[in-house]
């Protein structure tokens, strides 16, 4: 959530001018959601085979062995897309309604 708030407040002047401009509320919410989303993606492709070779390791030291599922892993991606998904649409929002006004006063 820490980043997500920052992210918005690094770019409350340019969520500004697009609003000046025209731009809804749902399109500002696209623009923010799309480029944290890219990361999350990216650090899920990085984070899936390390996962699964850590715990592949770690489970072959039991005696009775289980094997992974390919769906735990679409699971926890799932998952993880979607709670940072919400997060950056609730920070998007927020700072779509807010007064453009005030962010492009300081200058």
């Amino acid at each position: 959530m820490g980043l997500t708030t920052y992210m918005a407040h690094a770019r409350v002047k340019e969520i500004g001018i697009r609003k000046v401009l025209g731009a809804s509320v749902q399109n500002i919410t696209t623009l923010l959601s799309k480029d944290f989303l890219k990361l999350v993606l990216i650090s899920f492709a990085i984070a899936t085979p390390v996962a699964w070779w850590f715990m592949h390791n770690w489970l072959t030291a039991f005696t009775y062995r289980v094997t992974i599922s390919w769906w735990v892993f679409v699971a926890a991606g799932f998952a993880s897309a979607a709670i940072a998904f919400i997060t950056v649409s609730f920070q998007a929002i927020k700072a779509a309604i807010a007064n453009p006004v005030v962010a492009l006063k300081n200058e």
